[in-house]
Order: structure tokens, then C-alpha cells, then sequence
């Protein structure tokens, strides 16, 4: 039975010793030999009876011989070639090279049957191995698309794999961080906490808050550490907005319960006061106090009703708004000082413009009292040397999909930035606290974001809003 391989003509030769395939080849070739020797013999016996002359002898016994030989040479051929096929076959196999199949496979044969197994093996282990690829690939586009940060690390705590959601949320290419330690990159509290729990990442000043997932794998037989990031500060400020809200609305309840017959009452006694025939002192100092119940009330009630916004800001009913002719508008409602517009690009926004308008009105105002803040500082402090000019400056870039729109101004700066989106915290005498609670609604309702951060360059305060632009 004759066997061959198809391949690429590459060659494989096992890495075992020669020197035992070298002993089989030999014992083949000296079997054979035995196998004709006594057949030889009588020939030779035969020839040397016959009255041949001796030249004729010689001719016939060398003929002979050379039969011998051709024999040999085939049962060598037959027993060893189809062994080294196979041989060539397997190292092919280990190579990871599955183009190597052993031609001669055949049924009710002992040596085509070891063919078909082997080449069934390879085509099982191919097939594997296709899987094996389809699947990488498929995991690679995964890991790559998928918003959640993640991270692999080495046993060493190095980065030996990020996606592009880590690069995002690190803002350094993969070729940065390929290779660098969880402690350089400010990455090590999440190796360091609890499975499942929730850590705040020191990453570019942001006090997002993230879930950890942590998992284990091996490569090489090294341990390596899985780390997948979920944000859940929205998630957790829709908790805390849902709670205030809550809270809003049943204190508005038992208020406005109580506030309403307070100032009928006041109202009533104050009718009844004008006919009574007390004292004008007593009088006077009767309606005084009524005015002030009266007066305290509508404010109180004035206080409830802006805290009700936050409980019932409606769902945004989005269009296309052109961004340079509201923030026009917007800054011509600010009287007490001009606010500069910087270069932008003519965007257009997928937006409530009512919501939307009202939110960058709050931004303006606040960044406006803000520089007067820091006028008023500099005057009752008795410094004698001039202070800047206020100034608030509004300026916006296309990024992506989004628009990311800034206002900035040159007050006094916030001294904890994380608490002013907080409801009810304010640091104005008059203010409310509601503002920039409202405004983070808004811009979150249009799946944007807002965040508030002091100026490194200069003082002051920065407002950065991420709107969702129309896409062209």
C-alpha cells in the first residue's frame, strides 16, 4: 500500500533521536535477508549443480542477487514509508499545521485504518482550531465595543489588557498603559476592594463612582485578575433625586396644609383688627406682627413651590435647536454684566430648548454672582490693589456625537465642588440650592451630563454641559 502527504512543501521530521527509527530500518532490511536466505541458498545449490559454465553461474547467481535486492527494497519501502508518513503527519499535528493528510486511508486495512484516525484527528483538531479563532474574534469585538472599562492584570498587578471604554475613562492609548502597574495608573483600589463593591477612581478629577467585578483566569499557568467597571453615579443620583423628591413632595403637603389656614387666618384677623377699638399702639403693633405671618408665609410657599420644580420637571420633547441663537439668548437676559461668546461652531442640538434655555439661564446667573462674589471679597478685605475685571466667558466644541458647551468665570472658585449639585446645599445668603441640582437633571434627562470643576490655569470656576447634537 503506497501513502503520500498533501502539504505546502514543509517539512517536519520528529524530534525524538534518529537512532531508534535507524535500528527499526536496519532489523527491516535484516529480516528481509533471512526472509530470502533460504530461498537463496537452494538457488545458489541448484546453480552450481547444473553443468552451466562458470560465467554463465556468475550470471545467473548475480541475477538472482539483484532480484533479492529489488525485493528487499520494496518490503523496506512498503513497511517504513507509510510509518514516516504518518510520523510526518503527527509532528504536522503538534506544529499546529493541519494540511498534512496520509493519501492510502482505507477500511479492513491495518495501516488505512491508523490513516483514517489520523486524519479524522486532524480534521477535528482544524475545525478546534477554526472555533478556537471564530471565538477570539468574537471576544476580541466584544471586549472592544463593550462601554464598560475593562482591565486584565498580570500576577505582577501590570496592565497586560485595557478597551477602548478604559482608554476613554484613563485617557491614555492602550500603548500607554500596556504594561504599567494599577499603582501608576490609579487603578489599585480596584484590584484592592471587595468583590462587587464600590469605589470612587481619582482618574482626571472626576468623582464618578464605579461598581467592581473582579474575576480570575490563567494564561500560561499564570493568574491573571479580570477587572470590569460599571458607573453607577447616575444610577445612584437618580436614587438620591427619586429620594429628595420624595421628600419634596410630602413636606410640600403637610406645609401647604399648615401655610394655607395660617394666612386665611392672618388674613381674617386682620379684617377683624381694622374694627376693633383698641389702641393705636396696641393696633400698630397688632398689624406688624399679622404682616410679618403674612409675609413669611407667601415666602415660605414662594420656597416650596421652586422646590416642587425638581419634583415635577417633565420629560424633555426633543428637536432640532440651533446652539449659537440660544446661548445669544440667553446671554441677553444677563443684565448686570456682558458675558463674552467665543468662536463655535455652527452645531445643532437635539434638545428641549425650553429645558435646555433655562438650564444655561441657572449657569449664567450663578457664574455672573460668582465674579460679583469676587468683587465684593477683594473690596471689604481693604486691599488696596485692583482687582480683575469679572468676566464669564461661554464657549463649546464638537466631540463626537455630543457638544460639549463651557461656561467660565473668574470668581472665587467652589471649595468642595462635589456638593453643589447637592439639593439644598448653597453657598449664597439668598440662594435656593436647587440650580445646579435642576440644571444636572436637565442636562441628564437629555442624556448629556454636567460637571463643575475649579480652574487649574486661573480662579475661578469651569461648567462643562454634554449635549447630544443632531447627527448630519
Amino acid at each position: 500500500m503506497a501513502f503520500s502527504t498533501q502539504t505546502s512543501g514543509k517539512a517536519y521530521s520528529s524530534k525524538k533521536p534518529g537512532k531508534r527509527r535507524t535500528q527499526y530500518e536496519h532489523r527491516v532490511w535484516f529480516y528481509s535477508f533471512l526472509v530470502a536466505l533460504p530461498g537463496m541458498a537452494v538457488a545458489i545449490v541448484l546453480i552450481c549443480l547444473q553443468s552451466w559454465s562458470t560465467s554463465g553461474k556468475l550470471t545467473f547467481s548475480f541475477t538472482i542477487l539483484v532480484a533479492w535486492a529489488i525485493f528487499a527494497a520494496a518490503l523496506h519501502d512498503q513497511t517504513v514509508r507509510p510509518l514516516q508518513t504518518l510520523a510526518n503527519v503527527v509532528a504536522a499535528l503538534r506544529e499546529q499545521d493541519y494540511s498534512f493528510r496520509a493519501r492510502g486511508a482505507a477500511v479492513e486495512d491495518a495501516l488505512g485504518e491508523l490513516s483514517l484516525e489520523v486524519n479524522a484527528l486532524a480534521d477535528l483538531l482544524a475545525d478546534q482550531r477554526l472555533r478556537a479563532i471564530e471565538a477570539t474574534a468574537v471576544l476580541r469585538r466584544v471586549v472592544q465595543e463593550i462601554d464598560a472599562p475593562l482591565f486584565a492584570f498580570g500576577p505582577d498587578r501590570v496592565i497586560k489588557l485595557v478597551n477602548p471604554a478604559g482608554e476613554k475613562l484613563l485617557q491614555q492609548t492602550a500603548e500607554q498603559l500596556l504594561g504599567r502597574t494599577a499603582d501608576k495608573t490609579g487603578l489599585a483600589s480596584c484590584l484592592d476592594a471587595q468583590n462587587e463593591g464600590l469605589v470612587a477612581l481619582p482618574v482626571n478629577g472626576s468623582s464618578a463612582r464605579w461598581v467592581v467585578r473582579r474575576s480570575g483566569f490563567r494564561e500560561k499557568g499564570q493568574p491573571h485578575t479580570l477587572v470590569v467597571l460599571s458607573d453607577v453615579s447616575r444610577a445612584l443620583r437618580e436614587e438620591e433625586r427619586s429620594a429628595w423628591q420624595r421628600l419634596i413632595r410630602v413636606l410640600g403637603h403637610e406645609l401647604n396644609n399648615s401655610l394655607t389656614p395660617i394666612k386665611s387666618i392672618a388674613g381674617s384677623l386682620g379684617a377683624r383688627l381694622a374694627e376693633s377699638q383698641m389702641d393705636t399702639d396696641q393696633r400698630s403693633d397688632f398689624e406688624r406682627g399679622l404682616a410679618i405671618i403674612e409675609a413669611r408665609t407667601a415666602s415660605l410657599n414662594r420656597f416650596l413651590q421652586a422646590y416642587r420644580r425638581l419634583a415635577q420637571m417633565p420629560p424633555p420633547v426633543v428637536k432640532a435647536v440651533k446652539l449659537r441663537p440660544m446661548v445669544e439668548r440667553v446671554v441677553m437676559l444677563e443684565t448686570r454684566m456682558p458675558v463674552t461668546i467665543r468662536s463655535g461652531a455652527d452645531v445643532t442640538l437635539m434638545v428641549d430648548s425650553d429645558q435646555v434655555e433655562q438650564m444655561l439661564i441657572n449657569l449664567v446667573r450663578n457664574a455672573v454672582e460668582a465674579t460679583f462674589e469676587m468683587k465684593a471679597n477683594v473690596t471689604n478685605s481693604g486691599i488696596e490693589e485692583q482687582p480683575a475685571l469679572p468676566e464669564v466667558g461661554v464657549r463649546w466644541a464638537v466631540e463626537g456625537v455630543n457638544v460639549v458647551l463651557v461656561i467660565d468665570d473668574n470668581g472665587p472658585g467652589l471649595l468642595n465642588p462635589s456638593n453643589a449639585f447637592v439639593p439644598f446645599y448653597t453657598t449664597k445668603p439668598s440662594g435656593s440650592g436647587i440650580g445646579l441640582a435642576l440644571s444636572r437633571q436637565i442636562a441628564e434627562a437629555h442624556g448629556g451630563s454636567i460637571e463643575l470643576t475649579n480652574r487649574n490655569c486661573s480662579s475661578g470656576c469651569e461648567v462643562r454641559v454634554r449635549l447630544p447634537r443632531m447627527r448630519d
